[in-house]
């Protein structure tokens, strides 16, 4: 045979083989885009699909997400946490009630371990760098509760003492930002730095206000007498940055429940049993996401 049919064959083969192998990786190319396609399917569908949403609270919260009695997540966020699983899939007990910590929230939405947060989440402008935040359903501010016996009236008492705060919160941004030579005690759970507050570990404790106010409420011989520090800001579920569609449900889910005077009803349910008549719930309630 001649040298140059042999070098034509083989020309040949190589081609088709490269016609083929190009039609391999199309294939894979194309399977490739359907998978990405299958992965971005519809969030709400897939929680439908489920049968459930996961829902992330706190479990050591009261009067806002804890466990009651009887073993069963209870409070504010709860509350609102049961109606969205009914007016989502038409049943309150549909929803898997995941316990979180302050710092975990954003990494619990990140690792999508639960669909939406609501664990009395503040909203600030470096989380919506890594959370989406649908409309406000409360308002807070910072606050400091201390001894009655050595009330902490101002922060320039606290210096050379200790102040309690929780890691991942508001309370210890704020601190570290605008008064860094203060020395901060941190815990991770609210239970904790309760309970070192009680110990006597610090000279008073600094938290989301309308926390304060129902603990000093329960704790006898505290008071919080700093009842609002730095600014006014709001409280709103939270889901996986650029999951628009369970966003702009949660949007129309709260501007619906404002018709009806939901947040209202849920804070007669759940923190005016603790907080009596010492706090206005205007002070704290935000319906239909529009902070008055």
């Amino acid at each position: 045979m001649k040298k140059g049919t042999v070098k034509g064959k083989f020309l040949i083969v190589m081609m088709l083989a490269m016609v083929l192998v190009a039609g391999v990786l199309g294939g894979c190319s194309s399977s490739n885009k359907e998978d990405k396609s299958a992965d971005k399917k519809s969030a709400i569908e897939t929680i439908k699909k489920n049968g459930k949403i996961k829902i992330g609270v706190f479990s050591d919260k009261a009067p806002f997400g804890y466990i009651d009695e009887n073993g069963k997540y209870a409070g504010y966020d709860v509350y609102l946490g049961k109606r969205i699983a009914k007016d989502l899939l038409g049943d309150e007990n549909a929803v898997e009630f995941v316990t979180v910590e302050a710092a975990s929230r954003v990494e619990f939405l990140e690792t999508n371990k639960v669909d939406i947060i609501l664990a009395n989440f503040t909203v600030t402008d470096e989380r919506k760098e890594k959370v989406d935040f649908a409309l406000p359903y409360m308002k807070v501010a910072l606050g400091v509760v201390s001894p009655d016996g050595a009330p902490i009236t101002d922060i320039g008492q606290l210096k050379g003492k200790k102040l309690i705060v929780n890691k991942g919160t508001t309370a210890e941004t704020y601190f570290t930002e605008k008064y860094p030579d203060l020395e901060l005690l941190k815990y991770d759970e609210n239970t904790e730095a309760f309970n070192a507050l009680l110990d006597k570990r610090g000279a008073a404790l600094a938290h989301d206000n309308t926390l304060l106010f129902a603990w000093a409420t329960q704790n006898k011989g505290f008071t919080t007498a700093i009842a609002s520090l730095g600014s006014l800001d709001t409280i709103a579920p939270a889901v996986h940055k650029g999951n628009t569609e369970l966003l702009d449900w949660l949007n129309s889910e709260i501007k619906t429940l404002g018709n009806e005077k939901f947040f209202h009803a849920d804070y007669e349910a759940t923190l005016r049993p603790v907080y009596g008549n010492t706090v206005d719930p205007e002070s704290v309630v935000v319906e239909g996401g529009e902070v008055k």
